[in-house]
Protein backbone atom coordinates (compact mmCIF):
# COMPACT_ATOMS: atom_id res chain seq x y z
CA UNK A 1 0.00 0.00 0.00
CA UNK A 2 0.64 3.26 0.01
CA UNK A 3 -0.78 6.96 0.11
CA UNK A 4 1.52 9.79 -0.94
CA UNK A 5 1.11 13.70 -1.77
CA UNK A 6 1.82 14.83 -5.03
CA UNK A 7 3.54 17.34 -3.76
CA UNK A 8 6.76 15.04 -2.29
CA UNK A 9 7.08 13.42 -4.85
CA UNK A 10 10.04 14.71 -7.01
CA UNK A 11 9.36 16.76 -10.19
CA UNK A 12 11.39 16.05 -13.49
CA UNK A 13 11.83 17.28 -16.10
CA UNK A 14 10.73 15.29 -19.06
CA UNK A 15 13.81 15.40 -21.89
CA UNK A 16 12.38 13.91 -24.33
CA UNK A 17 12.79 14.91 -28.26
CA UNK A 18 10.09 17.32 -29.26
CA UNK A 19 8.85 18.05 -25.51
CA UNK A 20 8.62 21.89 -24.40
CA UNK A 21 8.26 22.44 -20.69
CA UNK A 22 7.11 19.55 -19.36
CA UNK A 23 7.35 17.86 -16.19
CA UNK A 24 6.36 14.33 -15.03
CA UNK A 25 5.54 13.10 -11.43
CA UNK A 26 5.82 9.07 -11.36
CA UNK A 27 3.23 8.69 -8.35
CA UNK A 28 2.83 5.04 -8.34
CA UNK A 29 5.68 2.88 -10.76
CA UNK A 30 7.02 -1.01 -10.32
CA UNK A 31 9.30 0.68 -7.50
CA UNK A 32 6.25 1.18 -5.41
CA UNK A 33 5.75 -3.11 -6.39
CA UNK A 34 2.53 -1.66 -8.66
CA UNK A 35 2.98 -5.10 -11.09
CA UNK A 36 0.35 -3.89 -13.71
CA UNK A 37 0.46 0.06 -14.07
CA UNK A 38 2.48 3.58 -13.75
CA UNK A 39 0.31 6.51 -12.36
CA UNK A 40 2.33 9.36 -13.44
CA UNK A 41 1.20 13.43 -13.25
CA UNK A 42 2.13 15.59 -16.06
CA UNK A 43 2.90 19.79 -15.49
CA UNK A 44 2.72 21.71 -18.60
CA UNK A 45 3.55 25.42 -18.73
CA UNK A 46 1.47 27.24 -20.85
CA UNK A 47 2.78 27.37 -24.24
CA UNK A 48 4.12 23.70 -23.68
CA UNK A 49 4.31 20.08 -24.76
CA UNK A 50 4.49 16.48 -24.69
CA UNK A 51 6.52 15.39 -27.90
CA UNK A 52 4.49 13.76 -30.51
CA UNK A 53 4.81 10.07 -30.58
CA UNK A 54 3.55 6.59 -30.22
CA UNK A 55 4.04 3.72 -28.46
CA UNK A 56 2.36 -0.25 -28.13
CA UNK A 57 0.42 0.88 -25.30
CA UNK A 58 -2.77 2.86 -24.35
CA UNK A 59 -2.97 5.64 -22.20
CA UNK A 60 -5.67 6.43 -19.62
CA UNK A 61 -5.39 10.31 -19.05
CA UNK A 62 -7.25 12.61 -16.66
CA UNK A 63 -7.21 16.22 -17.29
CA UNK A 64 -6.89 17.59 -13.37
CA UNK A 65 -6.25 20.90 -13.89
CA UNK A 66 -6.03 23.64 -16.57
CA UNK A 67 -6.99 23.30 -20.59
CA UNK A 68 -5.25 22.04 -23.66
CA UNK A 69 -5.77 20.66 -27.21
CA UNK A 70 -4.67 16.21 -27.86
CA UNK A 71 -2.68 16.60 -31.18
CA UNK A 72 -3.61 13.26 -33.04
CA UNK A 73 -2.98 11.70 -36.56
CA UNK A 74 -6.70 13.18 -37.66
CA UNK A 75 -6.73 16.46 -36.12
CA UNK A 76 -7.10 18.25 -32.59
CA UNK A 77 -9.40 17.71 -30.12
CA UNK A 78 -9.74 20.34 -27.30
CA UNK A 79 -9.96 19.13 -23.25
CA UNK A 80 -10.65 20.90 -20.26
CA UNK A 81 -10.32 20.13 -16.57
CA UNK A 82 -12.28 16.72 -15.48
CA UNK A 83 -12.47 15.60 -18.93
CA UNK A 84 -11.00 12.26 -19.05
CA UNK A 85 -9.21 10.46 -22.45
CA UNK A 86 -8.62 7.24 -23.99
CA UNK A 87 -5.34 6.96 -26.47
CA UNK A 88 -5.18 4.26 -28.48
CA UNK A 89 -2.06 2.25 -28.95
CA UNK A 90 -0.33 2.60 -31.60
CA UNK A 91 -1.14 6.15 -32.39
CA UNK A 92 0.56 9.35 -32.67
CA UNK A 93 -0.24 11.78 -29.97
CA UNK A 94 0.48 14.86 -28.36
CA UNK A 95 -0.35 16.98 -25.23
CA UNK A 96 -0.31 20.66 -25.86
CA UNK A 97 -1.15 23.39 -22.97
CA UNK A 98 -3.41 26.12 -24.66
CA UNK A 99 -4.02 27.57 -21.50
CA UNK A 100 -2.99 30.76 -19.46
CA UNK A 101 -2.27 28.68 -16.22
CA UNK A 102 -0.29 25.11 -15.31
CA UNK A 103 -1.97 22.12 -17.18
CA UNK A 104 -1.57 18.92 -14.82
CA UNK A 105 -3.01 16.24 -15.95
CA UNK A 106 -3.02 12.14 -14.71
CA UNK A 107 -1.55 9.78 -17.33
CA UNK A 108 -1.76 5.82 -16.51
CA UNK A 109 -0.08 3.13 -18.52
CA UNK A 110 0.74 -0.79 -18.32
CA UNK A 111 4.61 -0.66 -17.50
CA UNK A 112 6.18 -1.95 -20.34
CA UNK A 113 7.59 -5.63 -18.91
CA UNK A 114 5.27 -5.98 -16.25
CA UNK A 115 6.29 -7.44 -13.06
CA UNK A 116 5.71 -11.80 -13.13
CA UNK A 117 5.08 -12.90 -9.51
CA UNK A 118 6.17 -16.54 -8.93
CA UNK A 119 3.00 -18.24 -6.89
CA UNK A 120 5.00 -21.79 -6.99
CA UNK A 121 8.45 -22.34 -5.65
CA UNK A 122 10.04 -25.11 -8.13
CA UNK A 123 12.85 -25.63 -5.58
CA UNK A 124 10.90 -26.59 -2.80
CA UNK A 125 7.65 -27.35 -1.05
CA UNK A 126 4.89 -24.55 -1.28
CA UNK A 127 4.26 -20.86 -2.41
CA UNK A 128 7.18 -18.65 -3.80
CA UNK A 129 8.68 -15.61 -1.78
CA UNK A 130 8.44 -13.70 -4.88
CA UNK A 131 12.43 -13.32 -5.37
Amino acid sequence: MKVVHAKDVTLEEVNAEGASATKIRWLISQKDDAPNFAMRLFEIEPGGHTPLHKHDWEHEVFIVDGEGVLVFEDGEKPFITNDAIYVESGKMHQFKNTGSKLLKFLCMIPHEKPVVKKTINPFAGGKANNC
